[in-house]
């Protein structure tokens, strides 16, 4: 899809991690994105069928997965695991998968989710999970920012 096109996109965005993997989705009409998963791994494997259950609800246009480099902007060894999971789930989908590079993705997730529960909009305390969908949200956001689709939400 060309950049700033008037067509209406839905992609699913991915945290990929070795211990829990974080999903959102987002939409270029509205701008909005949503965190709607944290995947475990089952018997230390990704989980690909619910990867599958949540494509086929959310029916996106374009999959979406974070690149953890280090500081400088080199490979570590999780943007090397974090490629083959983009590759694995482009074969695996028939998707358009890009990337996007999420050095700062959990850090700022943290940070909103602690905000959020110190003013008040967020009761129980952040955990793990939570973490983990929130930066899949900062990278959908952060695909739709780079795309033209989006001001801050």
């Amino acid at each position: 899809m060309a950049s700033g096109s008037g067509a209406h996109i839905t992609l699913l965005a991915f945290d990929y991690g070795l211990r829990r993997t974080g999903v959102a989705t987002g939409e270029t009409r509205a701008g909005l994105t949503r965190g709607v998963a944290t995947l475990l791994p089952r018997s230390g494997e990704i989980d690909w069928t619910a990867i599958a259950a949540l494509i086929r609800e959310w029916q996106p246009d374009l999959l979406v997965v974070g690149l953890p480099y280090n500081a400088d902007g080199t490979d570590s060894a999780m943007t090397l695991a974090a490629r083959a999971f983009a590759e694995e789930l482009a074969r695996r989908s028939a998707l358009r998968v890009d990337t996007v590079d999420e050095r700062h993705s959990s850090g700022e997730a943290q940070a909103r989710l602690r905000e959020q529960r110190s003013s008040g909009l967020r009761r129980r305390r952040v955990r793990r999970e939570d973490i983990d969908r929130e930066a899949a949200r900062v990278i959908a956001r952060q695909w739709l920012h780079e795309h033209h689709h989006l001001g801050e939400d």
